[in-house]
């Protein structure tokens, strides 16, 4: 059995912030700013207007992608997000 965080649904906040809700429900908040320090193309994030906003689920719930160039895997959002009670 995969043990797999696949996510439901996901939706960018202000300060370059995602919310993510997996599949078994549970919600994490994960702070997207400072991926460019790690991965300098995340930088078009803040540069490109209005591309933070188009992140969606990719079609398996395996991660989140914003464009062809930029993606960010379910299991990177999990382990650094920070849980939201429910």
């Amino acid at each position: 059995m995969s043990m797999f965080h696949r996510l439901a649904n996901v939706a960018p906040l202000p300060g370059y912030q995602l919310k993510a809700r997996f599949q078994t429900g549970e919600e994490r908040l994960y702070d997207a700013s400072a991926l460019e320090k790690i991965w300098p193309q995340f930088g078009d994030l803040r540069t490109i207007p209005g591309l933070f906003e188009l992140v969606r689920v990719d079609a398996g719930g395996y991660g989140v992608v914003w464009n062809e160039f930029l993606d960010l895997s379910s299991e990177e959002i999990w382990h650094e997000g920070i849980i939201i009670q429910q």
